[in-house]
Parts: structure tokens; C-alpha cells; sequence
């Protein structure tokens, strides 16, 4: 069951990322997962999408 639960967590983990790191295309990226992930080219191709995207919004340090 334990494996299983991995497992899952491992396959989805590009889609992970990207909600974690909230990207603008965070859809795109869980549409390319779910559907050519099992390939591992799609699945690589993801991650790095996840990777590499740059965040929906962007912190400014506020100087004084």
C-alpha cells in the first residue's frame, strides 16, 4: 500500500512542483503528466518544465 501511495507521488511529481512553486502554466504542465508521463520522456520533460518555469508572481523587496 505504501509503495502504491509512492508511487503515485513519484508519477505526479512534476504537477507537485509546479503547485508548490505556483507557475503560470501549472495545468499545462499536470495535462503533460497525466497524459505522456508514463513514456518518462513525458514525465522528464515536465519536471523540467516545473522546473524551469518562473513563478506566476514575483516578491519585491521593499527597500526603505
Amino acid at each position: 500500500m505504501h509503495f502504491l501511495l509512492f508511487a503515485i507521488a513519484l508519477y505526479f511529481l512534476p504537477a507537485i512542483v509546479a503547485g508548490l512553486r505556483h507557475t503560470h502554466n501549472a495545468t499545462a504542465i499536470l495535462l503533460i503528466n497525466l497524459f505522456t508521463g508514463w513514456t518518462f520522456v513525458g514525465w522528464v520533460v515536465a519536471l523540467m518544465m516545473s522546473i524551469t518555469s518562473a513563478p506566476a508572481y514575483v516578491y519585491y523587496a521593499r527597500r526603505w
